[in-house]
């Protein structure tokens, strides 16, 4: 999820503008890099269909 939609319950302002502590220390916490952050839905779903393909492949070869 990106920061540039959520709404601080602090302040009411874009979580984006960091105008309040609470903002700010939120928009730090999510611009921190994880290994899934560059993913997108589309990369999510491609590896999801190849796991099923694999597991489909493996159950097929083994019965």
């Amino acid at each position: 999820m990106t920061y540039d939609r959520l709404v601080c319950a602090n302040c009411a302002a874009p979580v984006s503008e960091g105008r309040c502590p609470v903002c700010r220390a939120s928009r730090e916490r999510l611009q921190q890099e994880s290994p899934w952050s560059g993913l997108n839905p589309m990369t999510l779903i491609v590896l999801l269909a190849v796991l099923i393909a694999a597991v489909a492949l493996l159950a097929h070869q083994t019965a």
